[in-house]
């Protein structure tokens, strides 16, 4: 008794199975497409409004000018200093602290049931509201440590804010380099260290650049946390230390914003959210430029 032949490929694109499953991928697909193009005309709408406002008020000395009651004196000099304090120390304290308690997590802990619980707790950490940081930094950094209200303070607060993002992406690209790299490196009598340093890392900087990017850029722009901490919408003089007193460009974002004048809520603070996404840009790609570097490195 002869085999029956295989039905033709049309008749088999044609059932009714496959009719139901291509019909729910063109809908997911048109479904996908309008959420994006929503996002981005949202985002076009809310550029453009900024810039036809803040263009007109956007000059040197709204980068010059200290803060003042008249809204064509005022400018941003002790807010933009202050931002420049508070994420270069954040950044140098969530750095290598992220990266070292990756590094530990993936390499050297064993697999069991506490590394477990410190990574999901690390996991939810990430999720954590930004105000719940301001007030642990309030606790610890104001009141335990007698830190004081000072950039010092908001500075260590951010850095405990950005720490779970840097972590759980340099864990990720930390599990991205092939084992068959480490394996050739321990063949050969290398130490742990020796791979990890030398050979693993230097793997792994590219996708760690672009988690720290992602930390910074979440950091900047949070009001709550420096709020809690002590910073202040009105500050005179510029911050020339740790523990000087401080304010940032979304805290005077912020104030402005509240202010009666329309000079402030309509033209100061449009002008001084395209300073903050200037300083933004500025800082992601010097972090890209970094990032590309070391990933055409690792590809030689």
């Amino acid at each position: 008794m002869s085999a029956q032949p295989a039905p033709p490929v049309e008749l088999r694109q044609t059932s009714p199975q496959v009719l139901r499953r291509l019909r729910t991928s063109g809908i997911m697909r048109w479904v996908f497409l309008t959420a994006t193009l929503f996002g981005l005309v949202a985002l076009a709408v809310l550029l453009w409004t900024i810039l036809d406002r803040g263009l007109p008020w956007l000059s040197w000395h709204l980068i010059t000018n200290k803060p003042s009651r008249k809204p064509e004196l005022a400018g941003l000099n002790t807010a933009l200093f202050g931002t420049l304090w508070v994420m270069s120390i954040t950044v140098l304290v969530a750095f290598p602290i992220g990266v070292g308690a990756a590094i530990f997590l993936e390499e050297y802990a064993g697999k069991n049931r506490w590394t477990n619980i410190l990574r999901i707790n690390i996991s939810n950490l990430a999720g954590v509201p930004s105000v719940v940081y301001g007030l642990l930094g309030l606790g610890i950094f104001v009141e335990l440590m007698q830190i004081g209200r000072v950039v010092l303070a908001g500075a260590l607060t951010m850095a405990l804010l950005s720490l779970p993002v840097i972590i759980i992406s340099s864990q990720e690209a930390l599990r991205a380099v092939p084992p068959s790299l480490r394996q050739a490196a321990f063949g050969v009598g290398a130490t742990r260290w020796q791979v990890t340093w030398h050979h693993v890392l230097p793997s792994a900087l590219p996708g760690i650049l672009t988690g720290t990017i992602l930390a910074i850029s979440r950091a900047i722009g949070e009001t709550a946390p420096v709020l809690v901490v002590g910073a202040s919408a009105y500050i005179a003089t510029r911050p020339d230390g740790f523990f000087d007193n401080y304010t940032v460009l979304p805290m005077q974002i912020y104030s402005w914003t509240q202010r009666s004048q329309a000079g402030f809520r309509n033209g100061l603070a449009p002008a001084a959210i395209i300073v903050l996404l200037a300083v933004l840009l500025i800082m992601n790609s010097f972090a890209i430029f970094l990032r590309q570097k070391f990933s055409s490195r690792s590809r030689n």
